[in-house]
């Protein structure tokens, strides 16, 4: 009897989930926890320690700058100490930092921490990126990217709600060193990882001074801040645009869009690795642009619930597609750096998103989220400029 002939042989895909990936989603799963928990109770500190609305403001862009600033010397630092080492200092400086937010007592102290916080932040969640993108197969980066970036949406799903609930039953000396025990947890979690090791560069051609970016991750981090630009609108605004319009559902918005971004995770990685950002990237940011409209709008709690989920949909699409192109042209000597520029643009656009929100806020709420649709505009007309521009060069 001959043996079968043409029969198509499927190739065997690598395996994503393998021990280390799983460690370091685990270790960001904690760490984002942590953090998370604190984002909602923060402000309500300071209103406790005696502060202003004002300094509410600040003590939250101190530590988004801060972040910023530190991540540029994170991507550094990863190519030339190693992902272990920054990985592990990062999450040491997240742990003390809120393990002392439970014995301050002035708003001055609370700033430094916030400081500190956000170093450890900048480091830990650059050095994370970069550790996940190592493990990942190439081939699958961005269904990889999706599946670590769920880890963080997970604590993003119940974090907030965890801090405020708890806050309401215990002190907030407790409550931080509930989070400083989740950043432990992070920390021995991401001690048993098997990283991979510096690589020797004979010739550099740029010095610390001034490569604060790899020019590789530009296009995709440029398109990432016009989108995160969102995010100040709605973590700072939308609970008084929803007070003002008598809309209920404010603390369901938040879990509807938690729990929309996690289902677009799971298959818009795999979208990517098979077809491109093209097409992620525009379906995504389409979805991102009719929810700012709804959250102009929202006549009820309805339409503020669909909102939520076209946003965390287009989000949960576009984010680690936006990575993943990010990282994926960087030399393997460039990944940290790569990632570092990706996340301080994610970074920049929350900050600048902010305070260009508080400023046209006097026009209305509406103002705010009808600016956020332009900015996706924006983002989706210099994407398709960038994207005629590559295939006119390929010819």
């Amino acid at each position: 009897m001959e043996p079968a002939t043409n029969v198509k042989v499927k190739p065997v895909q690598e395996k994503i989930w393998t021990r280390d990936f799983v460690l370091v989603c685990m270790a960001n799963f904690f760490i984002f926890l942590g953090f998370q928990m604190t984002l909602p109770t923060i402000p309500l500190f300071v209103k406790e320690l005696g502060g202003s609305d004002q300094l509410v403001g600040m003590v939250v862009g101190v530590f988004t700058f801060s972040a910023l600033l530190f991540r540029p010397y994170a991507g550094h630092a990863l190519e030339s100490k190693g992902r272990g080492f920054v990985y592990l200092a990062g999450l040491s400086v997240f742990v003390l930092s809120v393990g002392a937010y439970a014995f301050i007592a002035s708003i001055v102290l609370l700033f430094v921490f916030r400081v500190v916080q956000g170093i450890g932040w900048g480091l830990s969640t650059t050095a994370g990126g970069t550790v996940a993108t190592d493990l990942i197969p190439p081939k699958r980066r961005g269904e990889g990217l999706g599946y670590f970036g769920l880890s963080g949406n997970i604590a993003l799903a119940f974090g907030p709600s965890l801090g405020l609930t708890l806050v309401g039953v215990i002190s907030f000396t407790q409550l931080f060193l509930i989070c400083a025990s989740l950043g432990i947890t992070a920390f021995l979690l991401a001690s048993k990882i098997h990283y991979k090791k510096v690589q020797e560069v004979e010739h550099k051609t740029t010095t610390i001074k001034f490569d604060i970016f790899e020019k590789t991750a530009l296009q995709p981090s440029i398109l990432l801040f016009f989108i995160t630009v969102t995010f100040g609108g709605i973590a700072t605004f939308l609970p008084l645009h929803t007070l003002e319009k008598g809309v209920g559902g404010i603390q369901l918005y938040f879990l509807v869009f938690a729990v929309f971004l996690m289902i677009s995770r799971t298959f818009s990685g795999k979208i990517y690795d098979q077809k491109g950002h093209l097409f992620v990237f525009l379906p995504g940011a389409a979805l991102i642009f009719f929810a700012m409209i709804l959250l102009a709008w929202i006549p009820n709690t309805i339409v503020l619930l669909i909102g939520a989920a076209l946003y965390g949909l287009g989000f949960g699409g576009v984010q680690p597609a936006l990575q993943a192109w990010a990282v994926e042209k960087a030399s393997n000597n460039r990944k940290g750096m790569a990632n570092a520029t990706f996340f301080s643009f994610f970074d920049l656009g929350v900050g600048i998103g902010a305070i260009l929100f508080g400023q046209i806020a006097v026009f209305g709420y509406e103002s705010i989220y009808i600016t956020s649709a332009v900015s996706i505009i924006v983002s989706m007309i210099l994407y398709i400029y960038l994207y005629m521009k590559a295939k006119r060069m390929v010819k």
